[in-house]
């Protein structure tokens, strides 16, 4: 198989294991189970006092219960149906100014409180090597308060049967179009957060979240040639009606190339694309190296926003916290002290928040009980923030947190995580096909690809799932083996258009890795199509003499 289609198919397998899915296998029916609210109530109050008996001068409480459901086929088979359920209690200290963290799965009062006890002991131990105390930018208690995820279908209540019978409608439609092979998954992810601290908050959240990947191989017999293509699925915080795909929620692409989907996504008719396109790469001709005006359909430019800007806007790999996994930041503190650090041109405007319906990071409170919010990072091209969570937010002069602090699971110490990171519209009314109408020399990507980046998140390279020329303002053939290589300032200050609104969406990850011990969280990135003028172009089938 080839390098990219096998890594591609492989990250399926390999993010389900990033997902928290330690604990029990359970029935179906036992995904319908929440925990009553004062019963948590109650065992936060018992953790918060034992903490705070024990010389805590600071204590939060994560009640978890984490539900996950898989579904996977391969062509015209169901492999595998799993449901797990992980549950426990995390607790969070600052005793002598430092912290401590202890997390128990025995949810009976002895063993909150044991937890709470042995937080406070540790803190105290990390106490005699600090160099100095923690500082936490001040969160008013909000009381007793929920929050769930809009939707308006619960995937919980979906029969396997069907989701089952779609994907292998998926795959069949696929082969049908031309693919040798398919694979489909369903990810599906339901997180019960509580939160309590002694701030005086209580917070209940109730969080839903899936994707559909899917993946088409085609295979020319007579060579041994392989060539793959990715659905264009992009994982979102809603429910199962994000399957119900309606024509109103229907866009066109620039030059009728494909259809997406904005409010819903026809996993059908995406699958059929893909096996039609897999087979159509085995024909198309192989790009020839160059500068080009790249246009980058949403689908793709995501993940250029995730590691070109998300990453290195992120506080602690700015100063340096965060290293051994994937690096730390170009975007050092005296760029953004200097008031003048030119990151992108000035159409360039990129914002961080939570907010978002149907976004992956779209929740009501992060894992310190802080209310979320948007902010800007980068203004007219300007470096003007960053991501900081109560600890870092003096560090840049912030007096409260930004509200992107999370964790993977009730077991797992909350950090810095980074929040949907997006690029605004364009102000103007532009749309694709108007954008491409001025491009005489330039390449249309459709969809997320392999990339490299380096350890400071600066230079890079980024492939994708479709590539088109275009000549002289029109759309022409499908070409392969390409990918652009730029450094993130050159690349972002070469930005000479952004559409408007009207094709502005989000794509995302559900496996965004950081920390050590690793952990995964999901986030979403929107933009509109977007073009880069004279952006280097090579070609990744040919050999380097």
């Amino acid at each position: 198989m080839e390098r990219r289609a096998f890594l591609n198919m492989s990250s399926v397998a390999l993010g389900a294991m990033l997902l928290p899915i330690t604990g029990r296998a359970i029935a179906v029916e036992e995904l319908m189970n929440p925990m009553a609210v004062q019963l948590k109530k109650a065992l936060a109050d018992t953790a918060m006092n034992a903490a705070t008996k024990a010389g805590a001068s600071y204590c939060d409480v994560r009640i978890g219960r984490y539900l996950n459901q898989f579904v996977t086929t391969r062509d015209l088979n169901v492999e595998s149906v799993t449901n797990t359920e992980s549950a426990g209690v995390g607790v969070r200290v600052v005793a002598n100014g430092a912290y401590g963290f202890a997390a128990t799965s025995d949810m009976s009062a002895d063993g909150v409180a044991n937890a709470a006890r042995q937080a406070v002991a540790i803190a105290r131990a990390n106490a005699k090597i600090q160099a100095e105390p923690v500082r936490m930018a001040p969160v008013k208690g909000v009381g007793e308060v929920s929050w769930a995820t809009p939707f308006k279908k619960d995937w919980r209540l979906v029969p396997i049967k069907d989701k089952a019978e779609m994907l292998l409608a998926a795959n069949k439609a696929g082969m049908d179009g031309g693919a040798s092979f398919m694979q489909s998954v369903m990810f599906q992810v339901n997180q019960q957060k509580y939160f309590a601290s002694t701030d005086g908050s209580y917070i209940d959240q109730d969080i839903h979240r899936l994707w559909m990947p899917v993946f088409a191989t085609a295979v020319d017999k007579a060579t041994g040639k392989f060539r793959s293509r990715q659905g264009l699925s992009q994982p979102v915080g809603m429910g199962y009606e994000y399957l119900d795909a309606l024509p109103e929620h229907k866009l066109q692409a620039a030059g009728g190339v494909t259809t997406l989907y904005t409010k819903s996504y026809d996993l059908i008719e995406d699958a059929r694309a893909c096996g039609r396109q897999a087979k159509e790469k085995l024909r198309a001709k192989s790009v020839e190296p160059g500068k080009y005006d790249l246009v980058l359909s949403p689908e793709h430019l995501w993940l250029t926003i995730h590691e070109s800007v998300g990453h290195p806007t992120e506080l602690d790999r700015v100063l340096g916290y965060e290293a051994n996994y994937a690096g730390t930041s170009f975007a050092t503190l005296d760029k953004w002290k200097s008031k003048n650090f030119q990151y992108g041109s000035e159409r360039v405007n990129i914002v961080a928040e939570k907010t978002t319906p149907g976004s992956l990071g779209a929740v009501g409170y992060d894992d310190e009980g802080v209310k979320c919010k948007g902010w800007d990072i980068i203004k007219n091209g300007i470096l003007v923030n960053y991501q900081a969570t109560r600890d870092q937010a003096h560090i840049i002069g912030e007096t409260e947190s930004h509200g992107c602090s999370y964790a993977d699971s009730w077991s797992s110490v909350q950090f810095q995580r980074m929040p949907n990171i997006s690029l605004a519209p364009g102000k103007q009314q532009l749309t694709p096909d108007e954008m491409i109408k001025d491009v005489k020399k330039g390449i249309y990507i459709v969809g997320d690809g392999s990339f490299s980046i380096d350890q400071q998140r600066y230079n890079f390279q980024f492939g994708g799932q479709l590539f088109y020329e275009i000549k002289d303002g029109k759309i022409g053939a499908q070409i392969e083996d390409v990918a652009y290589q730029s450094n993130t300032k050159e690349f972002w200050n070469a930005c000479s258009a952004i559409c408007d609104e009207r094709d502005w969406r989000m794509g995302g990850s559900f496996f965004d890795g950081k920390g050590q011990p690793s952990q995964s969280s999901t986030v979403s990135h929107g933009s509109s199509t977007t073009r880069f003028n004279g952006i280097n172009v090579i070609n990744t089938a040919r050999k380097i003499a």
